[in-house]
């Protein structure tokens, strides 16, 4: 990432969020922030909005004039500065950001994949080269600026083409590297997950199971993942190593949370689903 990027952001205030349709996102909670009070609770909801959408509309905005003086220098012929302009653009690619609220962070579970469009297609593949260039499942190859790139394409993709049959699988990826490569996104990660399956119910992406595990050992929802880990016998079984793991762990959640926890969640189901390859 170039050294004087962040630097700019910072100093215009507009390193938070992701931009339009390309955004990219990057969190990192501050330590030690104390919770406000229940009393509090409306008012910090409802300034934290205002907040949020003045931040949007300022990077918006400045994002806006980026592009307006690469047309203008482009127009006027003036190679030096365009290039400066572009290598700023260029930047913003690699640098990490978020919406805050999510909402507007992860695109609405009413969507569905019912089309093969060419378009989406090469933009998926296209951001599946990025993240595995960037090195995804190779941790001796990691490079963080062709991760966020990845991350940038595929939410990009979604919000261009949100009938696209590959809407699912790179939601799916998105919660891969929430999950994998950045911290503090749990919660983001777990809601791009949920999108795969949701979107898609024969998604052939192990996404309820990566759920689960997130919920149940760093969000501790020992709930949730239970209910996930019975979608997995139900759902997800490709992966025989998955499916064991989610059949032992609903066996030792079952234990702790009592036999009304139990008799609540029912038996094991194995239902015979049929899948398409992954993309």
């Amino acid at each position: 990432m170039r050294r004087y990027v962040p630097l700019i952001l910072a100093g215009v205030m507009l390193v938070a969020a992701g931009c339009r349709t390309d955004a990219l996102f990057r969190q990192r909670g501050p330590e030690g922030a104390i919770a406000p009070t229940a009393g509090q609770a409306e008012a910090y909801s409802g300034q934290e909005v205002d907040l949020v959408e003045r931040l949007v509309a300022e990077r918006d905005a400045y994002i806006g004039s980026l592009a307006r003086l690469r047309s203008y220098y482009g127009n006027v012929g003036n190679a030096e500065k365009l290039a400066r302009v572009e290598h700023e653009i260029d930047g913003l690619q690699s640098v990490l950001m978020f919406r805050y609220l999510m909402d507007a962070e992860v695109p609405s579970a009413d969507l569905r994949p019912t089309e093969s469009i060419a378009a989406a297609d090469k933009a998926y593949m296209e951001a599946y080269g990025l993240m595995r260039r960037g090195g995804h499942g190779v941790p001796a190859l990691y490079r963080q600026d062709l991760m966020v790139k990845a991350l940038n394409v595929f939410k990009s993709m979604i919000a261009q083409y949100p009938t696209s049959d590959k809407i699912d699988d790179a939601a799916f990826y998105c919660g891969e590297i929430h999950k994998e490569y950045f911290p503090h996104q749990e919660t983001i990660a777990v809601a791009w997950y949920e999108r795969a399956f949701a979107w898609d119910p024969a998604t052939p992406h192990p996404a309820r199971f990566q759920a689960a595990v997130l919920y149940d050992y760093r969000l501790y929802d020992r709930a949730r993942a239970l209910e996930l880990y019975r979608a997995v016998e139900r759902e997800e079984l490709a992966n025989a190593s998955n499916l064991h793991f989610a059949t032992r762990r609903i066996g030792e959640l079952t234990r702790a949370r009592g036999p009304a926890a139990a008799s609540a969640g029912g038996g094991r189901v194995l239902a015979s689903t049929e899948r398409r390859s992954p993309s």
